[in-house]
């Protein structure tokens, strides 16, 4: 017999290219290789003798889509050289900014990219057809989203409002209260978007993960916080390449970062949800119980479900501080940048994003170190995939490369953040040759 081939020369909905290559032998699976093959974009490099104002904005350009998750654990970091602490009120205002990216990109994830592979349809186009009203509903959360980001990062993409000690511009009482109305409408059409997602088809499918996020007494983790695991793990921001260590494969131009010790990990809304479900309020509890959540949830099918209820949260917490927000004044603290090095981390609407730089006396940047949620991540899917690919093996080829892209993407992969996907193959070897 002859051996197969498939090939899918793009996986559409999902940011950026590569290809994934699944050797089969019979009924084993022999390798599975996600091969990210865009060029490296060498941001760090770019970093190098740049003055440390600049950061900002050159790390937001990393990705259209999660910019502010850039920006924030840039300007954590380099204040973390100095060990400032901003008043509450810009702290505020950086949480909001951060929940508006949250909103934007669970929101764009949950119904325009992974919902097709639940109804069935190639593309949100297509399914816009016959399911006008999710994906309307899915444009209104993407647009309350860009609409925080403008207002406090000061446009939708690339934002340029953020600056180390603070911001440029403070927004308006008044301007920040335009936000409520579309905030509470939001807020009381989520249940409707919950009962529609709860009643989507999951794969009976559970692994058993390494689950890593930030961690604070008082929050839900967003900007902030020690990093913690369900195996024990809590560190310091600062000891993290302690302790995990980013590796090069031969099949990928994206690093693979490994926690020493334990190899893959989970990083992203199903580590936070996890990790973190107590500090969900008693409402959103209440929600991921009715929605026939498991707790914890192991399911990676059932992240749709999840990306919901954080999204839910955005909303919330976004609510929560336009109604306490009060103008403290100066929009930004007093920089006295050192030479030193700054560490931070932030949750990334695909999980925790790591930002480590050195200064030297000048004020420029040295060293930059940026590792990405989708290159922690991308271990862990070649992992998935590899223990989901044998319980589909009766499935035509084009029906398990279906099931394959949507492994993929229950991660919601930024490949063009971690560079960088998708081309797939299939190789069956039959039993017995």
């Amino acid at each position: 017999m002859k051996q197969k081939t498939i090939k899918v020369d793009y996986l559409a909905r999902v940011e950026g290219e590569g290809a994934l290559w699944i050797d089969i032998d019979g009924e084993n699976v022999k390798q599975v290789k996600l091969k990210i093959f865009e060029p490296p974009r060498f941001f760090e490099a770019f970093l190098r003798g740049r003055a440390y104002t600049e950061a900002p904005d050159i790390t937001a350009r990393i990705c259209g889509i999660c910019p502010v998750a850039y920006q924030m654990s840039a300007v954590h970091a380099l204040e973390n050289i100095i060990q400032i602490k901003l008043p509450n009120p810009l702290r505020d205002l950086r949480r909001l900014l951060y929940c508006g990216e949250w909103i934007e990109s669970h929101g764009l994830h949950i119904f325009m990219l992974h919902a097709p592979d639940f109804l069935g349809y190639p593309d949100a186009i297509q399914m816009a057809k016959d399911h006008g009203d999710i994906v309307k509903m899915g444009l209104q959360l993407k647009k309350i989203g860009n609409e925080i980001v403008k207002l406090v990062g000061g446009r939708e993409i690339h934002p340029i409002n953020v600056k180390v000690g603070g911001f440029y511009k403070l927004p308006k009482r008044q301007e920040l209260l335009s936000l409520r109305g579309p905030l509470e409408g939001a807020i009381g059409n989520i249940q409707n978007a919950m009962d529609w997602v709860s009643r989507l088809n999951f794969f009976p499918f559970k692994m058993e993960y390494e689950l890593v996020s930030l961690a604070n007494d008082s929050e839900y983790p967003m900007n902030e916080g020690r990093i913690i695991s369900n195996r024990g793990l809590n560190i310091d921001v600062a000891d993290f390449e302690k302790h995990f260590e980013e590796q090069h494969v031969e099949h990928s131009n994206a690093l693979h970062c490994i926690h020493k010790g334990y190899d893959s990990y989970l990083v992203g809304p199903m580590a936070r949800f996890n990790l973190h479900f107590s500090k969900l309020s008693v409402d959103l509890q209440r929600m991921a119980f009715n929605a026939g959540l498991d707790i914890p949830c192991y399911n990676p099918f059932q992240s749709i479900v999840v990306r919901l209820i954080e999204l839910a949260y955005a909303l919330h917490e976004a609510l929560r501080i336009v109604d306490v927000w009060q103008d403290p004044g100066a929009p930004a603290v007093d920089i006295n940048m050192q030479p030193g090095v700054g560490f931070a981390a932030t949750e990334a609407p695909r999980g925790l994003l790591y930002h480590r730089y050195e200064i030297n006396d000048q004020g420029n940047i040295v060293e930059a170190r940026i590792i990405p949620p989708t290159s922690q991540n991308q271990k862990q899917i070649e992992n998935d995939l590899f223990h989901f690919v044998p319980t589909q093996l009766n499935q035509s080829d084009e029906e398990l490369t279906l099931r394959c892209e949507q492994a993929v993407r229950n991660y919601d992969p930024c490949i063009s953040c971690a560079t960088h996907f998708l081309k797939m193959h299939i190789r069956r070897e039959p039993v017995g040759v």
